[in-house]
């Protein structure tokens, strides 16, 4: 019978959720219109995908989001917190469906925090409609809302992947959990 799972692969998931928990808690700033951006905290969990494929980053992506429940929960509705921390966490698993490739860990990350993204705006607009300011539309500021931390901290830490000796040691990783 094969694994689905091997000790090497969920050890690193491990690492990887225990790392960008940790730095969920560490606040760079927060944006104009709420959230705040992190230090590259959505990236450790998309790594996984790059790293070890999709079943180990969907997997890794909905623990993290468990955690991100027990960290802080706002609870409205079972809906709001399937759509707020199980979906859009669960979503940054998305990378893993993007691991090969000369761009793959661009490409899994920006897929990873856009679904997150998605979710996380249809969460604002169904559930925290009534905080758009007057004069908003609510999906537009959702959109504004999530748009101006998610996609910040993303630019952040893709400026942070494109340092050529960041992505040999992350290459390294790879080949290392590979052989």
């Amino acid at each position: 019978m094969k694994q689905s799972f091997s000790v090497k692969g969920l050890a690193a998931c491990g690492v990887c959720i225990a790392l960008a928990y940790v730095l969920s808690f560490i606040k760079l700033f927060s944006a104009p219109l709420g959230g705040s951006v992190t230090l590259c905290s959505m990236f450790f969990i998309c790594i996984i995908g790059y790293l070890l494929g999709w079943k180990y980053s969907l997997t890794a992506a909905f623990a993290y989001g468990l955690l991100q429940f027990i960290q802080k929960p706002e609870i409205l509705s079972i809906a709001q917190v399937l759509i707020d921390y199980i979906f859009a966490f669960t979503a940054l698993g998305l990378s893993g469906f993007f691991r090969k490739g000369k761009s793959a860990i661009f490409v899994g990350f920006l897929a990873g925090v856009t679904g997150r993204f998605i979710f996380s705006s249809i969460s604002g607009y169904v559930f925290y409609a009534e905080y758009a300011p007057e004069g908003w539309n609510p999906l537009i500021y959702s959109i504004c809302y999530n748009a101006s931390y998610i996609y910040v901290e993303a630019a952040i830490t893709l400026i942070i992947l494109a340092i050529p000796p960041v992505r040999q040691a992350i290459d390294r990783v790879k080949n290392s959990l590979i052989s």
